[in-house]
């Protein structure tokens, strides 16, 4: 009886959180280790089959990299990271958008299906989604920074109660130009941005932003995040994470969360719990 008691008791803590989310729009961007372990895979279907039950409209912008990385090691391509961003060359550009769009994207789209979410999978190219332009092709090549996003695209899936699942891949406007290789974190910020979403959630490999003794921080602005930056705090791929966040936030996105993706049903943790699990992002204070 106290087994049950518990679980009733867990849903009604989750009905304010549920209540306040619903019909509103999350944008999530979805890596790490929860898109390579088989059973955060289904864990994460189920979490967005259940947001789909609760009204709520979820949209998911996914990476890729470790796929990518090991699809170029295999062809014996090398491959660099800039600040978390990769650097792509005209040959590693055809893997990427190969591993993206036709590998990851469809594995998603399918597995999410299979948990009765109707989902539709595409990339930035299709109907010009995800217009880009280079980042300095002196030394990123073919990865690419976002101009624009057709946020209209996206609402219109979303209107006839599709999930969009994203691959970051830009198109150029140019004819017989290989497209950009997006970050995806960007992606999901400038996404979230266009169709005026009320959170995004970056799906990460640790607890969210830690401090230099790896502890938790659950809460951050810009001029924190600034701070961490210049003192080594905040290195690496976690950079574009928070740099996405507050562009987001500035943009008219409300929140922005970094989670772990390890943790099972973080996605659920974050929003339906009054403690969250990860680091939340806010404007700043003064």
């Amino acid at each position: 009886m106290k087994i049950k008691q518990k679980k009733i008791s867990t849903l009604l803590d989750a009905l304010p959180y549920i209540k306040k989310f619903y019909g509103k729009t999350i944008v999530i961007k979805y890596g790490g280790s929860a898109q390579t372990n088989d059973e955060l895979k289904q864990k994460f279907a189920l979490d967005i089959s259940l947001l789909v039950l609760v009204g709520i409209k979820p949209v998911i912008v996914h990476g890729g990299g470790e796929k990518i990385s090991q699809m170029l090691d295999a062809l014996d391509i090398k491959s660099s990271f800039i600040d978390g961003h990769r650097v792509t060359c005209a040959q590693s550009m055809n893997i990427v958008e190969m591993v993206l769009s036709g590998s990851v994207n469809k594995e998603i789209t399918s597995l999410l299906n299979f948990y009765g979410v109707k989902s539709i999978g595409i990339s930035g190219k299709d109907s010009n989604l995800i217009k880009a332009k280079t980042k300095d092709s002196s030394v990123y090549g073919f990865t690419g920074d976002i101009v624009n996003v057709d946020g209209q695209v996206i609402n219109n899936l979303l209107s006839n109660s599709l999930v969009p699942v994203i691959a970051p891949i830009g198109y150029s406007g140019e004819l017989s130009h290989p497209g950009f290789n997006i970050n995806a974190d960007m992606a999901a910020s400038k996404i979230a941005t266009a169709i005026k979403a009320d959170k995004v959630l970056f799906l990460t490999d640790t607890k969210g932003v830690l401090d230099k003794d790896g502890k938790l921080l659950s809460s951050m602005d810009r001029q924190k995040i600034e701070k961490y930056k210049k003192d080594g705090t905040i290195v690496g791929g976690m950079i574009p994470k928070v740099d996405s966040c507050i562009e987001a936030i500035y943009g008219g996105v409300d929140k922005a969360h970094i989670i772990d993706g390890a943790v099972e049903h973080s996605i659920l943790l974050e929003l339906f719990t009054s403690d969250g699990i990860g680091t939340q992002i806010l404007k700043d204070t003064i």
